[in-house]
């Protein structure tokens, strides 16, 4: 790999939500951690992201504007659609007015437009997709980019790569934080964790439905996206040992988390990711999750925690019963092996520097 220079990199966030409303759901998180991972490689951050956002000690552009619809609430043959006033709209119009002043821009978003747009600029883009095969406007739109610029989209996992017919072309970029904000925890109290959007793609109603069966506590934390989704999974477990615990700020997050014997992931979707399964076994949390997406590459069976048949309440039963198997200390050190701001740093790297080459290839 050649070396590659120090970066003025622009970074455009998800136009779902504000940073640190939970509205974005992962993204949030994945952009700040890749900000900070930049800075400390010595690369000049900025970010531009919808009004109301918060980020700590890195540049912040805010851009008023009506906020876009999710990708994940649409079917299949969904159209292309903006508000008026699209924030969305507004920040790719920033973008273009400042591109000049940038070495390479990151697309975070998930939406047609800034893909639509990447012929169109002078500096390159860079495309950090943030979910899976959803709708098949998306697909062509990216399938589209990929072959153009067979460098500028990355995914977080593999199975999220393979929603698409262009996998091969996709950079496996993973994740990572700083593990300094997440304190090991040796000794947790006698309940369980759910973290995430409450909305029926994330499938809380499996865990509530194991917890009832066992009546262990279940902690619940996240953005209630869905109020008539939570109504429905609360009367239909009249009896389940549930607690809604709100959304929580990453501080507050990994202190409860840590109190927790397991994690349960219970997706009914194709997880790109899975930012909070790192976050839980950062504090030393095993992870129950089903064998489906990104979770089902990140926990390692019988070590970090267990892998479960998708959708089977049967399964979340038996893996909750196996958890003094997995030892705590293992978790911790598997976050720190693969999942730090270091270990992402390098594959960052690696990702930007096929970009810059070639984009400097005479065309």
């Amino acid at each position: 790999m050649s070396q590659l220079p120090k970066l003025n990199l622009l970074l455009l966030s998800t136009p779902v939500g504000a940073i640190g409303s939970g509205l974005g759901g992962g993204v949030e998180l994945t952009l700040t951690n890749i900000a900070r991972s930049l800075i400390n490689l010595g690369h000049a951050v900025t970010v531009v992201a919808p009004e109301g956002s918060v980020l700590d000690g890195i540049p912040l552009v805010q851009i008023p504007g009506n906020l876009q619809i999710t990708a994940q609430s649409q079917g299949r043959d969904a159209p292309i659609t903006l508000p008026a006033n699209s924030v969305l709209s507004n920040c790719w119009n920033y973008a273009r007015q400042v591109q000049h002043q940038y070495d390479v821009i990151i697309n975070f978003a998930y939406d047609w437009l800034p893909f639509y747009l990447t012929p169109f600029f002078d500096c390159p883009i860079a495309h950090l997709v943030s979910m899976g095969s959803l709708t098949d406007a998306m697909d062509h739109i990216i399938g589209e980019v990929a072959e153009q610029f067979p460098n500028a989209i990355a995914v977080h996992s593999l199975a999220q790569a393979d929603t698409f017919s262009f996998r091969d072309r996709c950079f496996n970029l993973k994740n990572g934080f700083d593990l300094s904000q997440y304190q090991f925890n040796s000794t947790p109290n006698n309940h369980l964790a759910w973290v995430g959007r409450i909305a029926p793609e994330k499938g809380l109603e499996d865990a509530v439905a194991a917890v009832q069966q066992l009546g262990i506590p279940l902690k619940i934390w996240g953005v209630i996206q869905d109020k008539t989704y939570w109504n429905h999974v609360r009367s239909n477990y009249p009896n389940a040992p549930i607690e809604y615990c709100g959304f929580l700020s990453t501080q507050d997050l990994q202190q409860a988390l840590g109190q927790s014997r397991a994690l349960l992931m219970t997706p009914h979707w194709i997880e790109a990711f899975g930012n909070v399964a790192i976050e839980a076994l950062a504090c030393g949390v095993p992870v129950i999750a089903y064998r489906r997406g990104g979770p089902a590459e990140i926990v390692k069976e019988g070590e970090t925690g267990w892998l479960v048949e998708p959708d089977s309440i049967t399964g979340l039963v038996e893996a909750i019963s196996k958890l003094e198997k997995i030892d705590r200390a293992n978790c911790r050190l598997d976050a720190e092996r693969e999942y730090s701001l270091s270990a992402m740093g390098k594959r960052l790297e690696i990702w930007l520097d096929r970009i810059v080459q070639s984009h400097n290839l005479p065309s």
